[in-house]
């Protein structure tokens, strides 16, 4: 039925979209992606070697990845078959297989695609290890997710992995004036088109639906300003996961632009998790972590701050409740930034699971019964509030280890005053140790005390 529908034409007659409509036909037709398709680029110099090895596409959606592979298999003269592995099973892949074993032993290779393939299991990813080995197919894997993480360590050493970057403005205004040779000119402002463009988010595919769409509703004689743009057509959502390389990826990039103290970066990437539907609350999590890590005692009010602003969007809810959100973001930016509560923590944390669970030094022990009065518990405690600077210098590390140092403040925000106050702590804490050291020994005690 197929054969004849399209020997009599009727193919060609047929509504296609545009996004089929313009699909390249040749390598050279693929807009974008110099890194790998340029004079210099990796599948460049691939193909320059005249032969393929396996290869893991790994990239954003709408960047040609199917499109070059299909387009590669025809390049080496490979048999094209694509699977995704949505919707298939162990079972499909047994057919798959044998169909390429089929087409070997006739002299024919097999270049299997496989859309989607962080979504098959480890056990199915272990699948195509033989057939790989010995030949049998040539897998080329497009994946949305970080390699790194999705797929087996065994399967990602037979590949190689290819990066395609989201479609730059340049790339995708051409693609929409090969639209334009199609269809006829866009009814569209300058603005408009800019404004267009941005809405694709750096997909080639939703470009070109964005592109037929305004064909579609653009009046007689109308020209779509930038306004007319946002208003008439269904605004595409931004490509973000929140649970998987897109909400990792923007939240350390919110992280580190608050730590490296830029307000202006750290409200952009607020303002981009929140637009791609992040949970709020999620974010003010966040940011009462990055209060304690990043900034810690060099302002003290900043983990109130932080969470105040949480309670009041817990109290207000969106959208009124995100500016509290923004307001932290920039006030953590432009803190003093300190990590050395966050060392010391650390720090202390790693020595306690190191060492022995150890009494605490006596003199610092309560005494409430007689026994411990004769143990010598509480013995030569002094109160410290009775001392000179409110700091009698005293020993508290059991005796066993000794002093130790975690918290190091530094000379930013109020630490600056932290430290001098530690300072004096341990400037007397030393004179006290000295003088300790000068004391003369307590004199044997008698036969009859012993």
């Amino acid at each position: 039925m197929s054969n004849l529908f399209t020997a009599a034409g009727l193919e060609k007659a047929a509504p296609r979209p545009l996004a089929d409509e313009l699909r390249p036909a040749r390598l050279s037709d693929i807009v974008g992606q110099p890194q790998l398709l340029g004079p210099d680029g990796r599948l460049t110099r691939i193909i320059r070697s005249g032969e393929i090895g396996s290869l893991i596409f790994w990239g954003p959606p709408g960047t040609g990845k199917t499109t070059l592979a299909r387009l590669l298999a025809a390049h080496v003269k490979l048999e094209f078959v694509q699977i995704s592995a949505i919707f298939s099973g162990v079972a499909d892949l047994k057919k798959v297989f044998e169909t390429a074993r089929n087409a070997r032993n006739i002299g024919r290779g097999t270049l299997l695609f496989v859309d989607e393939i962080h979504r098959f299991n480890r056990a199915q990813q272990d699948a195509f290890l033989p057939v790989m080995e010995d030949g049998t197919i040539t897998l080329v894997g497009a994946t949305t997710e970080n390699p790194s993480f999705e797929l087996n360590a065994a399967l990602l050493s037979r590949a190689q992995v290819l990066t395609f970057q989201a479609l730059e403005p340049d790339a995708l205004g051409e693609l929409l004036t090969r639209a334009e040779a199609v269809r006829g000119p866009l009814p569209l402002t300058a603005e408009g088109r800019v404004s267009l463009i941005r809405m694709a988010d750096g997909d080639g595919r939703a470009i070109l639906t964005l592109a037929e769409e305004v064909y579609r509703v653009a009046g007689e004689g109308e020209t779509l300003d930038a306004d007319a743009v946002q208003s008439l057509l269904q605004r595409r959502a931004p490509a973000y996961d929140k649970d998987r390389d897109g909400h990792f990826n923007l939240i350390s990039a919110l992280h580190k632009a608050v730590r490296g103290s830029d307000p202006d970066a750290s409200l952009y990437y607020l303002m981009r998790m929140l637009d791609a539907g992040e949970d709020p609350l999620y974010l003010a999590r966040r940011l009462v972590r990055m209060a304690t890590e990043d900034i810690g005692l060099a302002d003290p009010h900043a983990l109130t701050l932080a969470i105040a602003a949480r309670d009041s969007y817990d109290f207000l809810g969106s959208p009124e409740g995100e500016l509290a959100l923004a307001e932290i973001t920039v006030y953590l930016a432009l803190a003093p930034k300190s990590n050395a509560l966050y060392t010391a923590y650390k720090a202390a944390k790693r020595f306690v699971k190191e060492t022995p669970s150890l009494p605490p030094p006596k003199h610092i022990l309560n005494a409430p019964t007689r026994f411990m009065q004769e143990e010598g518990y509480s013995a030569g405690y002094e109160y410290d509030h009775d001392a000179p600077d409110a700091i009698s210098g005293q020993a508290y590390f059991p005796e066993a280890v000794g002093r130790q140092t975690f918290y190091r403040p530094t000379e930013r925000g109020a630490e600056a005053k932290l430290k001098a106050r530690l300072a004096i702590a341990d400037e007397k804490r030393t004179q006290r140790a000295r003088d300790a050291a000068r004391a003369p020994a307590p004199p044997p005690r008698d036969a009859e005390d012993q």
